[in-house]
Order: C-alpha cells, then sequence, then structure tokens
C-alpha cells in the first residue's frame, strides 16, 4: 500500500508540475507577443476607425476594408492603365468620322482645333490610323520624309516609321506581327512584332516651302495598308525549293482608303466618368489575355474587368468606382498641371516642362547622353515611374524614343509649361509674353501651340489655328527684333504693335498650355546654352 500511496503521490506532483509549467509557457508565450506584430483593438485611420478583437477584424470593420480596397483597385485601375482607354478613345473618334481600321486619315491643311486630340499640333500634314492585326499581318508602306511610329494597344512603342525608323526617311515597307504569329517572314520588309491585335500608327511630314499640298500629294502616293501574303512578296523562289516555305500568290494589293481630317469635328479624349471603365472593359475583351503586364492587370480584374467574362457591377461597386475615378482624374491631372518632381523641369528654377529626359520612353530609364563616341546609355533603375507615365499620357499622344532622344538634327523636342513666371496660372483674359534667343536651334522649324487645359486640345479660338512659329502657314510666320531675339505674345487681343505672326490668341475665361516644338533640335538645346525666356505677365 505504502508503495501505490508514493506512486500515486508523485502522479499527482507530475500532473501539478506539467500544469504549473503548461500555464507557465502559456503566460510566457503571451508576453512574448511583441507590439511590433500586434493590431491594436482600435486603429485609427483615413477611412476611420477600425475595431479589433485579439486580431480579429468587426463586422464593420470588415465592411470600411473592403470598400476601401475596391476603391484602391479602381484608383490603379485609372492611373495604370489610362493609356489604354486613350487609345481606345482615339480609336473611337476614327471610327465616329468613317475611318475603318487599316484605313488612312490625313490632315492634308493640318489638324486645327476643331478636332479633340491631346497636344497635337498645327504644323505639319498628320496621317495615321489602326491596323487590324487579328486576320494576320498588315503591311504598312511610308513615304519618304516621314516622322511617325507604331504604338500598341496600352500605348507601348512597337517601331518607328520614317526618319527615326530603318527607312532612315527615304520611304519603306513595314511588317507589322500579330501576337503569336510564328509564319514565315519574308525579305525586303523592316519586321515589328505587336503584343495587342490592334495598333496605332501615326505620322506627319514636314511642310515644304511653307506648302502642304504637295506634301499631302506624296503621302497619298505612296503610304498603302494592306494584308500580307504570305509566300508572296518577299518569298525568293529558291526558299520554297528548299522547303522553307510555301509559295503565295502576287497580287496588287487592293487600294488603301484615304480620309481627309482637316476642320472635322471628332474627339479622340478619354472619358473621366463612369464610362472609362465601361470602355477600359472593352480593350480587355479585344485584345488577348497576355497583352499586359499582369501586375497591371491585377487591379482591373480585382473591379470586375476579366476577359470573357460580363462586367456587371453591383450598386456599391458602381459607387465605389465613380469615386475612385474622380479621385484619379483629379491626381492625374494634377500630375500633368502642376507637377512637384523638381527633375521634371528642363531648367532650374523654370516653368518648362519635359519630364521624359529623366524617364525615357519606357518610363524607366533617363534617355541616353549623346557624345563624340556615340550613344551612352544610363544603366536600368529597376523602377518605373508611375507618376511620370501617368502625367504623360493625361496629356499626350503616342510614345517613341523619337520624341526621348538627345540626337541632334533628327526628330523634335517639346518643352511646356502650366505657369507663367510668377508661377500662377495663365489666364485667357490677360496678355503674356515669351522671347526666344537669337539662334534658335531647330535644323527645319520652331512654333508654339496653345492648348484648352480642359481638353488638353488645341485651345478653341477665331483663330482656328492657335500657333506661332517659323512657318508662314497656316498663319504668318514670327518675326524676329533688330536683335534676333522673336517674341510671341499670348492674349484675347493682338497687342498694338505686334505683328500677326507674333500673337497667339486667347480666350476670356479659359486657362491654357503653351508648348514649344523644336523640329529637328540642334545641341544648343541639348546642352541648354539655348534657353527660352519663362512666359511673362504683361498686363
Amino acid at each position: 500500500m505504502a508503495k501505490r500511496h508514493s506512486g500515486l503521490s508523485g502522479l499527482v506532483v507530475s500532473l501539478a508540475t506539467s500544469t504549473f509549467l503548461a500555464g507557465t509557457i502559456a503566460a510566457a508565450a503571451h508576453e512574448a507577443i511583441s507590439p511590433a506584430i500586434s493590431t491594436p483593438d482600435k486603429v485609427e485611420t483615413r477611412i476611420g476607425t477600425l475595431d479589433f478583437k485579439d486580431g480579429m477584424p468587426s463586422k464593420e470593420t470588415i465592411a470600411k476594408v473592403y470598400d476601401n480596397l475596391d476603391f484602391m483597385h479602381a484608383f490603379e485601375a485609372f492611373v495604370n492603365t489610362f493609356q489604354g482607354v486613350s487609345i481606345h478613345a482615339l480609336h473611337k473618334g476614327f471610327l465616329s468620322i468613317g475611318v475603318k481600321d487599316n484605313d488612312v486619315l490625313i490632315f492634308s491643311e493640318l489638324m486645327d482645333a476643331k478636332s479633340l486630340y491631346l497636344t497635337a499640333n498645327a504644323d505639319t500634314v498628320y496621317y495615321m490610323g489602326m491596323l487590324d492585326l487579328s486576320k494576320g499581318p498588315i503591311v504598312l508602306e511610308v513615304p519618304p520624309k516621314a516622322l511617325g511610329a507604331i504604338d500598341d494597344y496600352w500605348f507601348r512603342w512597337v517601331i518607328d516609321i520614317g526618319l527615326p525608323g530603318a527607312d532612315r526617311g527615304e520611304g519603306g515597307k513595314y511588317l507589322i506581327l500579330p501576337p503569336g504569329y510564328d509564319g514565315p517572314l519574308p525579305d525586303g520588309f523592316t519586321i515589328a512584332r505587336a503584343r495587342t491585335s490592334i495598333v496605332v500608327w501615326f505620322a506627319r511630314s514636314f511642310l515644304e516651302n511653307n506648302d502642304p499640298k504637295p506634301v499631302a500629294e506624296t503621302v497619298r502616293k505612296f503610304t498603302k495598308v494592306y494584308p500580307y501574303e504570305a509566300g508572296g512578296v518577299g518569298t525568293p523562289i529558291a526558299d520554297f525549293l528548299s522547303g522553307k516555305a510555301k509559295l503565295g500568290k502576287v497580287t496588287p494589293p487592293p487600294p488603301t482608303v484615304f480620309h481627309e481630317g482637316t476642320g472635322k469635328v471628332f474627339s479622340t479624349i478619354p472619358p473621366n466618368d463612369f464610362s472609362y471603365y465601361e470602355m477600359l472593359n472593352e480593350v480587355v475583351q479585344q485584345e488577348p489575355a497576355g497583352s499586359l503586364d499582369p501586375e497591371l492587370m491585377g487591379p482591373v480584374a480585382a473591379i470586375g474587368i476579366i476577359k470573357g467574362k460580363p462586367f456587371a457591377p453591383d450598386a456599391r461597386m458602381k459607387k465605389i468606382l465613380t469615386e475612385a475615378l474622380a479621385l484619379a482624374n483629379a491626381t492625374s491631372r494634377t500630375l500633368f498641371m502642376a507637377p512637384r518632381a523638381a527633375d521634371w523641369f528642363y531648367y532650374p528654377g523654370s516653368g518648362w516642362v519635359n519630364q521624359l529626359f529623366v524617364s525615357g520612353y519606357e518610363f524607366e530609364t533617363p534617355i541616353p547622353e549623346i557624345t563624340a563616341d556615340g550613344a551612352k546609355p544610363f544603366p536600368p533603375t529597376g523602377y518605373r515611374l508611375l507618376d511620370s507615365r501617368t502625367s504623360f499620357f493625361y496629356g499626350v499622344t503616342g510614345i517613341t524614343p523619337g520624341m526621348a532622344m538627345r540626337v541632334p538634327g533628327i526628330g523634335s523636342q517639346y518643352l511646356w509649361t502650366m505657369v507663367d513666371a510668377n508661377k500662377d496660372p495663365f489666364d485667357g483674359a490677360r496678355t503674356y509674353k515669351v522671347t526666344l534667343p537669337k539662334d534658335i536651334p531647330q535644323a527645319n522649324f520652331w512654333s508654339f501651340t496653345l492648348y484648352d487645359n480642359m481638353s488638353r486640345s488645341m485651345l478653341d479660338t477665331p483663330q482656328r489655328f492657335p500657333r506661332a512659329g517659323s512657318q508662314s502657314f497656316p498663319s504668318p510666320a514670327a518675326e524676329a527684333g533688330a536683335d534676333g531675339t522673336t517674341t510671341v505674345y499670348f492674349g484675347p487681343t493682338q497687342p498694338e504693335g505686334v505683328k500677326r505672326g507674333n500673337w497667339i490668341q486667347t480666350m476670356p475665361g479659359k486657362g491654357f498650355i503653351p508648348m514649344l516644338r523644336l523640329y529637328s533640335p540642334l545641341e544648343p538645346f541639348f546642352t541648354k546654352e539655348w534657353r527660352p525666356s519663362e512666359v511673362e505677365l504683361v498686363q
């Protein structure tokens, strides 16, 4: 009995000890949870107070958090994929005036303020269109002396054409391949692969002796758009005999359809109401599922826009989308109209902006330096400048390395400003002036164009073409003073003593954006030895 009693006593002591140790360990474990990894019972945030009980969110908190998460995804779907809707708005604008895919829209006597088009110019003959690759490759033949590019449906650069392209301004044939194309490739074409089933191409040509007519005739004569016939022109018989290719028909391409754009009233501006998301859904349904980076498509899918599925937000979600879009549009507009990044400004302390020198055309790496030994690319930064991309596409149509390079005598360069010398926004009821020092660094021509703050398109005034510059069409050329400098005035009425070619009309009650263009810019622009004045208030 003594032994049994002793055994029971030991068991009791053992159990007691185990219970004590378990309690001690549990208490120690509880005390070991650091505040750094704990969630307080109440969390104060921008969306209000969030309640948690031992880490578990309350029903009210769950609703707030998911509303906010959906809001964030909707916001991202605007600021990071706006460029796709911009292309779609451009596409719809073309269709609205009868320009079908694979047709060509040409502005034979230049574009004017009647066409709503993000920061287009009134100095060159524009021609452009959409290429539908859904049925196979398309050939684009470009005329001599073109300056342009092809971008995909998410506004990513595909290839340059014309002067900055492989034909170097001599005219040439470009074969654009659709996503996934693995068919035969012919000789005699510059070949580019697109990641979307529809691409946009755009080009402009300079006037000849201040006359657009011979330029438009050349464009119509040499520009062709037609489907590629595999095994036809560009396929040697030797390739057929060696089994490398099949033979196809050699037939004349169908005639290209041209549409006149000068004076046409139509809009290509993306919306900033709920229809934005409807248009974004149309883009997603139209293009291949892998046409956009999955990280960018993630927020789009999170708000219900998914390839092959209907977009049908309920009342709650539609309200969130509408609110998110309002803030996203306000943010995008502020980035464009009032940039805060100091390195977006081309000169220290200036109002003149062009962020592409910092971001490059892919919004990731600064554009290369040009030296006597050639181009010196910068190393990749490893990150995307998202604000720069949002700002740029909110105000500009098209992207190409030709817009972001330091090569003298090729392409074009741009500077724009939203504020005067006092850093105040422009008032269309007041008069301003800007002075260009002598020896303006351009090998072709220069110009100023004014844009409407709201539409980011040409400012619509009785002048029709809101521009001034070295060309004498479509308005008289600006004249330099005795000292070689050229002063241009912006105001509602032509200042006394100022020549017509040195004045661009503004509208009381409307803000505006001046943009300086240098076509075939020269070295002093890139070294910043030459610098325009700030835009000064006269009265």
